[in-house]
C-alpha cells in the first residue's frame, strides 16, 4: 500500500491524535503491515524448515543453525549494500525524482550478480570451515552439506533484496508481501517433499531443506523481474533506461550502503562465532539454543518488517526535508514494537510449551523432554532482552533511513568483540556453560539497543541525506520542534 498522502502537506489544519496525525499510528500501520506479513511468512518458512529437520533428525536441526549463520555471514555484506537501495528509492521519491530510481535498483542488483562467483568459491572450502569450529565430525559433516547447497542460492538472495527494496522504498509493500509469501509457501512445500521424500521427490534430509531454499530464492528473483519490467513500473521509474552501469551512483550506494553491509557482517559474524562457541558445549546445548532462537524468530522477524517500513518512511520524509515527521514515525513505530515484543516476552515465560508444540509433535517424547527443559530456561533470557531488541531494531532502522550507517557500524565494531571474548574466556577458563553464554548474549543485545537510542536522541541524523544534495526539495519542513513525538 502506498504511504498515506496526508504527510505531504504541512500547511493548514492537521489531525492531532496519535492514530490519525501524519506519520502517526495509522500511517505507520498501513505502511508496515504488508511487510510484517511478508517477514512473518519468511519466519514461518524458517520455523517449519527447522521443525521438519527436527522431525527427521535432531542432529540435522542442530547443524542447520550454525551452517545457516555462516552462510548468512558471507551474504550479509552484499545484501546490506543491495537492500540499502530502499533508502535511495525512498529519498528519491520524497524529493520528486522518480526517474532516478531505476538506476539505483539495478546498481543494487548488480552487487548480487557480481558476487555469485565469490559465493560459489566458498563451496569447496566448507569442510575446512566447520572442522575448524571444533564440532563433532558428524555435526560438521551435516553443517558442510547444508552450507554447500544453500550457497547456490546466495546470489538470488542479494539480487531479490535490491528488487524488493524498489517496492518498499515506494511504499508499495503489498507487492513484497505477495511475492515473499508465495516464495515462502513454495519453500515449505518443497521442504516437506525433499526432506521426507514426498511428491515424487527424493528424501534428501538436510540437503533437501537446502535445495528447497535455493529454488524459492531464485523464484523470488524471477517474479520480481517480471514485475519490474511491466509498463506500470518500467517507464515512470526509469527501470529500462536506467538499466546500465552507473559509476557515480554505485559509488554513492557503497558509500552509504557499505557501512550498512559491514555492520551486518560484524554483528552476524559475531553472532555466528557465538553459536560456534555454544556448539563446543555439545549437541544438546546447540540443539536447545537453535530451538530457542527458532521460536524467537516468530517474534523478531515480523518486527524486521516494521523496521524496513520505518526506514522507508524516514527516507521519504527526509527527502521532503521534514525531519520532525520522520522522528514522529520512529516514536510511533517504537510504541508498536514495544507493545508487540512485551506481549511476546510474556508468552515465553507463561506458555513456553505452547510455542514448542510443533517441534515436540514429530519427536520422541523422552528425547524431547531434556531439550524442552533447557529451552524453557533459554526462553526466559529471550524474554529479558525482548524490549531492548525492539529498541535496537527501531532506532537502527530510523538511523539507516537517514544515512547514519557509519555510526551503526562503529557501534558494532566496538561492542561485538567484548561478548565474544567474555563467552570464550568463561568457557575456557572458568567452566562457564550454556547459561553463561546466554547471560552474555542478553547483555550484548541490551547495550546495543541503548546506544542506538542515545544516537537517535542526539539528532544528528536529522541533517543527513543519501541522495545528491541538488535534488533535495527546497521547500521542506519549516518548524523548530525537535521531539517529533
Amino acid at each position: 500500500m502506498p504511504f498515506s498522502g496526508n504527510t505531504d502537506d504541512t500547511s493548514g489544519r492537521q489531525p492531532t491524535g496519535w492514530w490519525t496525525r501524519p506519520c502517526g499510528g495509522r500511517d505507520v500501520f498501513q505502511f508496515a503491515v504488508p511487510l510484517v506479513i511478508s517477514m512473518s511468512a519468511l519466519t514461518v518458512m524458517q520455523f517449519v524448515d527447522r521443525m521438519f529437520l527436527l522431525w527427521h533428525s535432531k542432529e540435522e536441526m542442530a547443524a542447520a543453525m550454525p551452517a545457516g549463520m555462516v552462510h548468512f555471514v558471507l551474504v550479509c555484506f552484499p545484501m546490506g549494500v543491495a537492500s540499502y537501495v530502499n533508502t535511495f528509492v525512498a529519498q528519491y521519491k520524497g524529493a520528486g525524482h522518480s526517474e532516478r530510481i531505476g538506476s539505483a535498483v539495478w546498481q543494487g542488483a548488480r552487487v548480487g550478480l557480481y558476487c555469485i562467483p565469490l559465493f560459489l568459491a566458498f563451496i569447496p572450502v566448507a569442510p575446512w570451515i566447520f572442522r575448524l569450529a571444533g564440532h563433532s565430525p558428524e555435526l560438521a559433516e551435516l553443517e558442510t552439506l547444508y552450507f554447500q547447497v544453500t550457497m547456490c542460492g546466495a546470489g538470488g538472495f542479494v539480487i531479490a533484496s535490491a528488487m524488493s527494496a524498489f517496492f518498499t522504498g515506494l511504499g508499495k509493500t503489498r507487492v513484497v508481501m505477495i511475492v515473499d509469501s508465495t516464495s515462502s509457501l513454495l519453500n515449505v512445500i518443497l521442504d516437506y517433499g525433499w526432506i521426507f521424500g514426498h511428491f515424487g521427490l527424493p528424501a534428501l534430509g538436510i540437503a533437501g531443506a537446502g535445495w528447497a531454499t535455493v529454488v524459492s530464492l531464485w523464484f523470488r528473483v524471477a517474479v520480481y523481474i517480471v514485475l519490474l519490467m511491466s509498463p506500470r513500473y518500467r517507464i515512470p521509474f526509469g527501470l529500462w533506461s536506467g538499466r546500465g552501469y552507473n559509476g557515480p551512483l554505485m559509488r554513492r550506494l557503497f558509500h552509504y550502503g557499505g557501512p550498512n553491509g559491514l555492520q551486518l557482517l560484524v554483528e552476524i559474524g559475531g553472532f555466528s562465532l557465538f553459536l560456534l562457541l555454544v556448539g563446543t558445549l555439545g549437541e544438546d546445548a546447540m540443539a536447545a539454543t537453535t530451538l530457542a532462537f527458532n521460536i524467537n524468530l516468530l517474534a523478531f522477524m515480523p518486527m524486521l518488517g516494521l523496521g524496513i517500513a520505518l526506514s522507508a518512511i524516514v527516507g521519504q520524509q527526509l527527502g521532503k526535508n521534514r525531519p520532525t515527521l520522520a522522528a514522529r514515525a520512529a516514536w510511533t513505530a517504537l510504541v508498536m514494537a514495544m507493545c508487540y515484543m512485551g506481549t511476546i516476552a510474556l508468552t515465553y515465560v507463561a506458555i513456553p510449551d505452547v510455542l514448542m508444540m510443533g517441534h515436540a509433535a514429530g519427536t520422541n517424547p523422552v528425547q524431547f523432554a531434556l531439550l524442552r527443559d533447557t529451552t524453557v530456561v533459554l526462553l526466559r533470557f529471550v524474554a529479558a532482552y525482548c524490549l531492548f531488541d525492539a529498541m535496537n531494531l527501531i532506532f537502527a532502522s530510523a538511523l539507516k533511513g537517514a544515512g547514519d550507517t557509519r555510526f551503526i557500524l562503529l557501534v558494532s565494531l566496538f561492542i561485538t568483540p567484548f561478548p565474544l571474548l567474555a563467552a570464550w574466556a568463561g568457557i575456557r577458563f572458568a567452566g562457564g556453560g550454556l547459561i553463561w553464554c546466554w547471560v552474555i548474549a542478553t547483555a550484548w543485545v541490551s547495550s546495543v539497543g541503548l546506544l542506538y537510542m542515545a544516537r537517535f536522541l542526539h539528532g544528528k541524523w536529522r541533517h543527513m541525506r543519501v541522495i545528491e544534495p541538488e535534488l533535495l526539495l527546497a521547500n521542506g519542513e519549516n518548524d523548530t520542534s525537535t521531539g517529533g513525538r
